[in-house]
């Protein structure tokens, strides 16, 4: 099975993600959905979460140019970022939403020098934004952002505009085109109801 549909169905089967057409969740934001995605369960499942570094191993592998430093975005990448860093045997950092208000005020936290190259590593994607702020803070810093590598994306539009904008590319595990279809497929979501979560998902 492709791995893009196998980790879907395991992130359903662990409630990482649901998917409700008739009763949607509320995000942060204040955008109804009827998808929510938690990928902080998978800290959970060690069985899960080894499918996710070894995914991002083999993505990261197959590079042309090969990360010195794996980057974890707060709070959500962070421990994805270290299980990968230790199945790469590579020094890791995490990048904060914003920098410290005392100590040293560190945005950046960990040792990183000026020309490494760094692959961000995030759990989720939605507009991208918060992705983006960690890579332009790597960047700022000196580094070279090889790329945001996540678990899971709604695939908003938005998204795909703002990683193009800012030439920082990007690569998901999986994502919710996959889940759709694997839940039909599955017969966990009626054929019917298929159309209506795209429509919702491409109006955004």
């Amino acid at each position: 099975m492709e791995v893009n549909k196998e980790l879907a169905r395991e992130l359903v089967k662990i409630k990482a993600v649901q998917i409700n057409p008739n009763k949607f969740f509320t995000w942060t934001s204040g955008i109804k959905s009827p998808i929510y995605c938690d990928n902080r369960m998978t800290m959970s499942y060690p069985k899960v979460r080894k499918k996710i570094v070894n995914a991002f191993k083999q993505f990261i592998e197959n590079m042309e140019e090969q990360p010195e430093v794996i980057a974890g975005c707060a709070t959500a990448g962070i421990p994805h970022a270290a299980w990968l860093a230790e199945a790469l045997d590579l020094p890791m950092v995490y990048v904060r939403g914003k920098a410290k208000g005392h100590g040293k005020g560190n945005q950046i936290e960990g040792d990183l020098r000026e020309g490494q190259r760094v692959i961000v590593i995030e759990d989720l994607i939605s507009t991208g934004g918060s992705s983006i702020e960690a890579a332009k803070s790597l960047e700022k810093s000196g580094a070279e952002v090889l790329g945001v590598l996540a678990i899971f994306t709604y695939g908003l539009a938005i998204a795909s505009e703002n990683f193009k904008k800012e030439k920082i590319y990007l690569y998901t595990i999986t994502n919710f085109d996959s889940l759709v279809d694997l839940l039909v497929e599955d017969g966990e979501l009626p054929p019917e109801k298929k159309a209506g979560l795209l429509e919702w998902r491409n109006q955004l």
